[in-house]
């Protein structure tokens, strides 16, 4: 008995000893592990890299840019539904234990030495609590040291921070799969939804993904991933958090997900949105604008921008298939499954209703096509193919670009169309009605051009398009392709004559001339569009009216072109402008986002206005870091609320960069150009709208630039590697550019009343002879019109015209009596 004793009591002190050693080994460990811990009170400051979101004037999302797609989301937001699928799949215990979970443990652990040798990675039996401080504070290292650092850091985690801290930490920074990070962009990116609109089971599907996102993909793994799905059901309704009733129909939900482009949301604003894209990163970097969470408020209106691209692109195409047909993209083997083959050629993404199709068999009368099959999220091509019609009214357009037959119209599809060609079609048209099963060929067009709208009282772009598709080609045309704007360039230089002291009814002699270039330059002789044809000495205004090459190089010696190049860099067409003649024709290069500003700058009465696409930039806690409107606006702030105060008065600071009179009278005078010159296709909008046209040396681009009292459009149409559009009128300003104008500001102005131009306070409107400028007799009025005149000026009754002497090489000359111009005696008629 006193030997039992005796061993029990060496048993007992033999315990005790190892269990001293136990506690100041495991007292060693800690102590060990403890002192390299990475500082935890970072959480407290923790900002997560989150997306950019870039918003249209309504609202609408334009584009969301990030290299982690995350948005930051407080616990308080996050539906209770989400929340219990989580912590159903990962921790169903999170809101008791104190950040380890020991029963946890000991089951990874027998797992553990079950596997053990068997080369299988072991069991994690992590909390929420110890994932997020894996996540935040350690690496995926698969170790004992990883995992015990892991464990004392959740314990001191659990200590800090409250358990709601906790897991809002987690939902914003778990990886879901997909580039998604969170659960806000994860259900965006899955569902295309916020996470307050998610089913039972598409929540329980992304609170299946945090262990293996890539190995539950929903489409390459779409058994598994249901799997795992109804396992995260079956979890909640066993904790009593969903219903049976619920739990049954979620079990039976197909898994449908909706893969959610990275590109533009808004349609026909993918130049916009990149053009956005890089001004944001100009202005703070790369790491604010891909992490910093940032709210952009930006100038673009949706519904504008859709016309704007319509109008555009529909100007592109028809001048191109009036070239003619320049046969297929490629052929295509279509023996087979054509769908496979065709799907792995590159269509362009943003051009509908237009889609790639294949022709699969051809007759005279018509050709079968088969379209191209979409892709699924996994990257598999769809099983379904679909067919259509191509039939003689959906290739009459086409004829002959080359060859012998170019130019002759086809009389047979089997002319245009052979089997395998991959070409485009959309649906055929007949009285404003699909035709059902019918489909229309189409080319990408060549040429190309850009649009721009805006606002011209504040610069606030309203749409851009930058090119017929920003899937073919990124390259923003309204703001990168410099281009000659030719004869749209000329009130630039009215406005400078207007300014310093000459009026509407000014003369200058419209007659040949010849500049002497010197140092080997040779002789200029410039010429009006139509060569040969002169007018004679003409009024300013009618002179801009028909755009007189001569007129305005006559104007431009006597004014001088270091004041032009002034006015233009006042305007903001060109920084510098060299002191060559030339260049009053246009000849500099320019972009369209330049030109419509400076006519802003006339319709708005002379302000400056800087153009815009953003309006307002908030940071990630909502304050405004920038604001396009620098306009103080007095009496705004109302501390109380409303006593009866006077109303609020915006003070508007920014330089008058043309005198008010003088922008009015060169808005009369381009309004002139409208009604009766150069872009009088634009007088079919039926509002008062002010322009002018433009067409460069050898009818390389063609412009027209103009404005309402409320929205200015500028547009060029041109080829990327500039050559000729055409010869004669038809390839000028006012037959290629001024009719997308025309149908662009029919659509845009429908619903707005006809509001005539504002008349500034101190200009005179004087009625005169339209054809020589002079006043009008009384009670006489055909053949006159009502012209602005500043203060100190009105028509006078004979004239001295500018530019006669050198016309005929002789000296002052009086003008013929029958033009309707007098000279005025002894002035010698060149200023």
């Amino acid at each position: 008995m006193r030997l039992l004793i005796r061993f029990m009591g060496f048993l007992f002190a033999a315990g005790t000893v190892v269990f001293l050693v136990g506690v100041g080994a495991m007292a060693g460990l800690i102590w060990h592990f403890s002192k390299d811990l990475p500082d935890y009170s970072q959480l407290q400051d923790y900002e997560p890299p989150v997306m950019t979101r870039v918003h249209a004037v309504d609202g609408s999302l334009v584009g969301e840019y990030a290299k982690e797609r995350r948005l930051y989301l407080p616990i308080q937001a996050v539906p209770k539904l989400v929340i219990n699928a989580f912590l159903a799949a990962e921790d169903k215990n999170f809101y008791e234990h104190g950040g380890i979970d020991y029963t946890g443990m000991a089951r990874a652990g027998l797992v553990y030495l079950q596997n053990y040798g068997s080369n299988r990675r072991p069991q994690g039996a992590s909390t929420i609590t110890q994932q997020v401080a894996k996540n935040f504070l350690l690496t995926n290292e698969v170790s004992f040291a990883r995992k015990i650092k892991e464990a004392l850091l959740a314990m001191r985690i659990e200590r800090t921070y409250s358990k709601d801290k906790i897991l809002e930490l987690y939902l914003n920074e778990i990886y879901l799969g997909l580039g998604a990070y969170g659960i806000a962009a994860a259900s965006l990116v899955y569902f295309d939804k916020s996470v307050n609109e998610l089913t039972v089971a598409e929540a329980a599907y992304l609170a299946a993904l945090p262990k293996m996102p890539a190995t539950l993909h929903p489409v390459r793994n779409r058994d598994r991933a249901i799997e795992r799905r109804n396992y995260v059901i079956d979890r909640l309704q066993e904790n009593g958090w969903i219903k049976q009733a619920d739990a049954e129909k979620a079990r039976k939900e197909p898994l449908a997900v909706t893969n959610r482009s990275n590109a533009a949301h808004t349609f026909a604003g993918e130049y916009f949105a990149e053009e956005v894209r890089r001004d944001i990163f100009e202005r703070y970097g790369e790491k604010k604008l891909y992490e910093g969470g940032l709210s952009v408020r930006t100038t673009l209106d949706p519904k504008i921008q859709v016309m704007a691209r319509k109008t555009m692109v529909t100007g592109l195409v028809n001048y191109d298939e009036q070239q003619g047909y320049r046969g297929a993209i490629s052929k295509l083997d279509i023996s087979g499954d054509w769908g496979v083959k065709l799907a792995d050629i590159k269509s362009l993404s943003d051009i509908a209703p237009w889609r790639m199709a294949v022709v699969l068999e051809t007759s005279d009368q018509s050709a079968r096509i088969g379209f191209q099959p979409s892709r699924e999220l996994g990257g598999a091509v769809s099983k379904q193919r679909e067919t259509g019609l191509i039939t003689l009214d959906g290739v009459r357009w086409a004829k002959a670009a080359s060859g012998a037959a170019r130019g002759r119209a086809a009389t047979a599809v089997s002319q245009v169309l052979q089997p395998g060609d991959v070409i485009y079609a959309d649906p055929l048209y007949k009285d404003g009605q699909p035709v059902e099963g019918q489909y229309r060929l189409r080319q990408i067009p060549e040429v190309s051009g850009a649009m721009v709208v805006m606002d011209p009282w504040t610069g606030r772009v309203l749409a851009m398009v930058g090119g017929f598709s920003f899937d073919q080609s990124q390259f923003n045309r309204a703001t990168q392709a410099y281009r000659q704007p030719g004869s749209s360039f000329k009130p630039i230089v009215y406005s400078a004559a207007l300014d310093n002291g000459y009026t509407p009814s000014t003369v200058v002699v419209d007659a040949p001339i010849e500049i002497d270039q010197g140092q080997g330059g040779g002789v200029w002789r410039p010429e009006n569009f139509s060569s040969g044809k002169y007018q004679g000495p003409v009024t300013l205004r009618n002179a801009l009216r028909l755009s007189l090459n001569t007129v305005t190089v006559r104007l431009a010696q006597d004014i001088g072109m270091p004041l032009i190049g002034e006015y233009a860099r006042r305007f903001g067409v060109y920084d510098e402008l060299p002191n060559y003649l030339s260049f009053a024709l246009g000849a500099g290069e320019t972009t369209a986002m330049r030109m419509v500003t400076a006519y802003s700058m006339i319709a708005n009465g002379g302000r400056r206005v800087k153009p815009t696409l953003i309006d307002r930039i908030q940071d990630r806690y909502g304050h405004t870091i920038f604001k396009h409107d620098q306009r103080e606006c007095r009496g705004c702030d109302a501390p109380g609320g409303w006593k009866n105060q006077t109303e609020p008065q915006l003070v508007d600071r920014r330089e008058q960069v043309l005198d008010a009179m003088t922008a009015y009278q060169i808005t009369e005078l381009m309004e002139g150009v409208v009604q009766a010159g150069t872009a009088t296709v634009v007088k079919e909008v039926g509002k008062p709208i002010a322009g002018k046209t433009g067409t460069t040396n050898e009818a390389k681009d063609a412009w027209f630039v103009g404005f309402s009292p409320d929205i200015a459009v500028g547009i060029y149409m041109g080829y990327d590697k500039p050559r000729p559009l055409g010869k004669g009128n038809a390839a000028t300003g006012g037959h290629l550019a001024a009719p997308i104008a025309r149908d662009f500001l029919k659509l845009a102005l429908a619903d707005k009343p006809a509001v005539p131009f504002k008349v500034p306070a101190g200009i005179k409107l004087i009625r005169v002879v339209a054809k020589s400028g002079m006043r009008a007799g009384p009670g006489e009025t055909g053949g006159t019109i009502l012209e602005a005149f500043k203060p100190g000026t009105a028509p006078p009754d004979n004239y001295s015209v500018i530019g006669v002497a050198d016309a005929d090489g002789r000296g002052p000359q009086q003008a013929p009596p029958d033009s309707g111009f007098f000279m005025r005696p002894g002035t010698g008629g060149l200023y």
